[in-house]
């Protein structure tokens, strides 16, 4: 087995055993067939691949027997052999072989996140080190990690229209992060200005979190010196700002890889699925955050976890950490189930350790 992954499934281990070493030999050409092109793999052009001396119905017999067990089926009628998901899974647990990245590789990676490092905010190192993973694996790149809750210089509440408006918070950092705001009917634009004049003046570099509670402190005084819409608005203002109730956030990049290599009305259907799941963020979020219970990379694959059951799609994801070892979020890949996963693993498994090794840096 493959100690370079993290998630060995139950049967893996039994099925490697259970199959002869002709039989291995004849899936993994199936295999690497499928990941290759996507396309069926038939009983004569494996004949003329394998090593050892084999006829078209030979190979055939032994492909039956793997349909049998569950690992390769046909799509149509006279047609070669694929993987099914199981298969795909027992090839990734016992037979997938990774090799190192070259030079040049790594050292795009190396060079490209750390440039995006330098005097940058977090999240822009890690939107960056995103957008090079999905141009390398012609993927979909996401990361997941801890809403960043940097002291705050200034807070501005700015008006769109008659009913909404932007809460805009600026980090000492540099980051800024706009929210959007309903505003009650009829409120005039002297309660924005207000608001947001109370809550610059409370902030002597407080983070959000901080800011809060010391408005819920001084909320005897607050309603006393202010007007009851400019109160509501306040609190509006920072409940809105919290974001997800987990403080984690999402970013995706790259989706439009996922449109270069359609060969089938089905496909189309399948990555129209998967945009679908990616607009599903809390989901998207708990999978990645699901590699963060160990080391190293983990794949999921298709049906095996509920968000991917539809759209056929498998991720790729590393776990990245600070110097104290405390891990602060997961680097990964989406993307179709037929993802070179002796390149892209290794990829994201270097990814996350470059990350991880400036922020070591930078704490």
């Amino acid at each position: 087995m493959n100690s370079f992954l993290s998630v060995p499934t139950t049967d893996s281990a039994r099925l490697f055993a259970d199959l002869d070493e002709r039989s291995r030999e004849i899936f993994r050409r199936v295999v690497e067939g499928y990941l290759a092109t996507g396309e069926p793999v038939g009983s004569r052009n494996l004949a003329r691949m394998l090593q050892v001396s084999l006829s078209p119905a030979s190979v055939r017999n032994v492909m039956a027997d793997l349909e049998q067990a569950g690992l390769l089926y046909a799509p149509h009628v006279s047609a070669g052999r694929m993987p099914t998901e199981r298969g795909l899974r027992f090839f990734v647990d016992a037979m997938l072989e990774i090799g190192d990245l070259d030079a040049e590789e790594s050292g795009r990676i190396e060079a490209q996140v750390a440039a995006a490092a330098t005097g940058a905010s977090l999240d822009s190192l890690l939107s960056e080190a995103t957008m090079m993973l999905s141009g390398l694996t012609r993927g979909a790149g996401v990361v997941v990690a801890g809403k960043q809750n940097p002291p705050l210089k200034h807070i501005e509440f700015v008006r769109l229209d008659a009913a909404r408006a932007l809460v805009v918070l600026v980090g000492e950092d540099g980051t800024v992060e706009n929210r959007l705001l309903d505003l009650p009917p009829g409120l005039p634009s002297s309660a924005l200005v207000e608001a947001g004049n109370f809550l610059n003046a409370q902030l002597l570099g407080l983070t959000l979190g901080e800011l809060r509670a010391q408005v819920e402190q001084r909320r005897t005084i607050m309603e006393r010196e202010l007007d009851v819409l400019v109160t509501g608005l306040i609190d509006a203002g920072l409940a809105v700002s919290v974001g997800p109730s987990d403080g984690r956030q999402l970013i995706v990049r790259g989706q439009a890889n996922l449109l270069d290599d359609l060969k089938a009305a089905e496909d189309i259907e399948r990555i129209r699925l998967l945009f679908t799941d990616l607009e599903t963020q809390k989901d998207v979020i708990d999978l990645l955050s699901r590699a963060e219970d160990g080391e190293g990379v983990r794949i999921f694959i298709g049906s095996e976890n509920k968000l991917f059951s539809l759209s056929g799609s498998s991720m790729i994801a590393a776990p990245f950490h600070d110097s104290s070892q405390t891990i602060l979020g997961v680097v990964g890949v989406i993307g179709p189930t037929r993802l070179n996963y002796s390149r892209i693993v290794p990829m994201v498994d270097y990814t996350a350790r470059v990350v991880s090794r400036i922020l070591e840096r930078k704490r």
